[in-house]
């Protein structure tokens, strides 16, 4: 099954006085293009979390956030009270001794002054948290790829609808194909006619003909074109990971219809070639979305 590039994934655990938050979101790359924004709490695990998504997801231009959002009574940070207390002190004794007034809001004046509301404790990752943490980023993980999942089948489903439009449309080459051989023919003895004592050698006339109608013949690119259809259709069956080989698939089948174009020679047959373009060109768009 086909799994798309496209993606996102959400999961949030809860941890004593924390709710810790991870977020995933996946575009279409040519390789995988990593972007993390992890809280400094869990910097040190930034390696272990690049592993698990570069073993999920493979591919894709991909964009992580790790969060904590705390309670803000208990997060509060404290007052240094005896700085402050200190502050106080050192600020009444020196306008007494320089002889300025005090200030009118002391409150505002303490809280400002360094440290009084620096938090000092260092926080340290326990193994209990980051057990809880890595939860939320395997269930991100594993939601996105859930989303990669259902868009795959989209997309399955809309190359399978193309690849069908393609076959019925090479089908409806062959009518036509058949009679342009005998029109061909005629054209070219009728502009011989219309030459006045114009002779010519019916035998050679044959020869050349027969050369020139093997030049337009396409049975060859039709042959290849039903080949790329049907390892087109066997490649969107062998799993996630084929979006490369499915470009190559679209790129040879591009091939053939081009030339099917050039030796068309016929308005009808081209017109049909223009639609079989047309449906290929919308693979090849959503192609590019195909891990």
């Amino acid at each position: 099954m086909i799994q798309s590039m496209t993606g996102y994934g959400k999961a949030v655990v809860v941890f004593k006085n924390k709710k810790i938050s991870a977020e995933i979101k996946s575009l279409n790359s040519k390789q995988l293009d990593l972007q993390t924004r992890i809280a400094p709490l869990y910097r040190e695990k930034e390696m272990e979390i690049r592993q698990m998504i570069t073993t999920a997801l493979e591919r894709g231009k991909v964009d992580f956030s790790l969060w904590i959002e705390r309670d803000e009574g208990v997060d509060a940070t404290p007052v240094n009270a005896a700085l402050v207390e200190n502050y106080y002190r050192q600020l009444k004794s020196v306008a007494a001794k320089v002889g300025i007034p005090e200030p009118a809001d002391w409150m505002y004046t303490l809280t400002r002054m360094p440290d009084v509301l620096t938090k000092t404790e260092q926080e340290v990752l326990t193994e209990e948290e980051w057990a809880a943490a890595r939860t939320a980023v395997e269930d991100a993980i594993a939601a996105l790829v859930d989303f990669r999942n259902q868009e795959g089948a989209a997309l399955e489903k809309k190359f399978a609808e193309k690849i069908d439009n393609i076959e019925r449309l090479l089908a409806e080459i062959e009518p036509y194909e058949k009679g342009r051989v005998e029109k061909i023919r005629q054209r070219i003895v009728d502009g011989l006619q219309q030459i006045p004592g114009a002779d010519y050698d019916k035998n050679r006339l044959e020869q050349e003909l027969i050369y020139y109608i093997e030049k337009l013949d396409i049975s060859e690119e039709k042959q290849r074109l039903t080949n790329h259809l049907k390892y087109f259709r066997e490649t969107m069956k062998n799993g996630h990971g084929q979006g490369k080989k499915l470009g190559f698939i679209a790129q040879e089948m591009g091939r053939e219809i081009n030339t099917t174009g050039s030796k068309s020679n016929q308005a009808e047959m081209q017109n049909i070639v223009v639609q079989m373009k047309d449906e290929l060109e919308q693979i090849k768009e959503q192609v590019l979305n195909a891990l």
